[in-house]
């Protein structure tokens, strides 16, 4: 016969009751880290809104800050203190590549350096000797373990750390454009990337604002022609086997 008190209970009553109790608690638990987890995801994965494509607008801006040479022939120097990286008005050189993401979909990862040296020199209405060096060290995206990832992986910034574009022929404008005028023109040259070095040609808008020469274009990079390969991440469903090399220059008289 039990001699419990009205008010006992049994210890193996107890243990169930708050074993319900421990089971509940770490299915809120379970539930709070998965809602949380997922929008973790998304703001690391997706965050904001990429940027847009360099070619979508002018390459124009910060010119009127400077002010135009008494002749414009001569050495005109890749600027990077003018601008800012957030709105695309600085000079920087970068890439955009479409993704899958693991329960997001469909993202365009976009990467800019703006760790920059390069010339160019302007003999009446010809430009010849283009040269630009880009950092690839110093690529970012809105996602650092993306960044870290291409250290090791794909572009493997840590092993190929520039990249380098260098004209084989000059680019005749037939006449000199009149400031705030948008010219489009083709540049032919040697790109070297991945340690891969091939000639190629991008085209390029440029225009003129005060003493700034702006230009911006793209380049389709298909990843096996510079034996790149596609990276890998537990988060990425697939990564194209192309992408855009972009970029956005601003030159003053040197």
């Amino acid at each position: 016969m039990s001699t419990r008190s009205p008010g006992q209970t049994s210890s193996g009553s107890w243990f169930r009751r708050n074993r319900r109790i421990v089971m509940v608690a770490l299915i809120v638990v379970v539930i709070a880290g998965v809602a949380g987890g997922a929008y973790g995801l998304w703001y690391i994965l997706i965050g904001p809104a990429s940027p847009s494509a360099v070619a979508a607008a002018p390459p124009v801006l910060p010119g009127n800050a400077v002010a135009a040479p008494a002749s414009l022939d001569g050495t005109w120097t890749v600027n990077t203190t003018l601008g800012t990286i957030d709105d695309g008005t600085a000079s920087f050189v970068g890439y955009r590549v479409q993704e899958q993401l693991v329960g997001v979909g469909g993202h365009t990862a976009v990467g800019r350096t703006t760790r920059l040296t390069g010339s160019m020199t302007l003999a009446g209405a010809v430009i010849d000797n283009v040269q630009v060096t880009a950092d690839m060290t110093a690529l970012t995206s809105d996602q650092p373990e993306r960044d870290g990832q291409l250290k090791g992986q794909a572009i493997q910034t840590d092993t190929f750390t520039t990249a380098m574009f260098k004209t084989i022929q000059p680019i005749n404008l037939g006449t000199l454009p009149a400031e705030g005028t948008i010219v489009k023109v083709d540049a032919t040259g040697a790109l070297t990337l991945h340690g891969v070095t091939r000639t190629v040609t991008i085209g390029l808008q440029a225009t003129r604002q005060g003493g700034v020469i702006a230009v911006s274009g793209e380049l389709p990079i298909l990843f096996s022609d510079w034996s790149v390969q596609r990276p890998t991440s537990f988060a990425v469903l697939s990564v194209d086997d192309h992408g855009i090399m972009e970029l956005h220059l601003l030159f003053t008289h040197s």
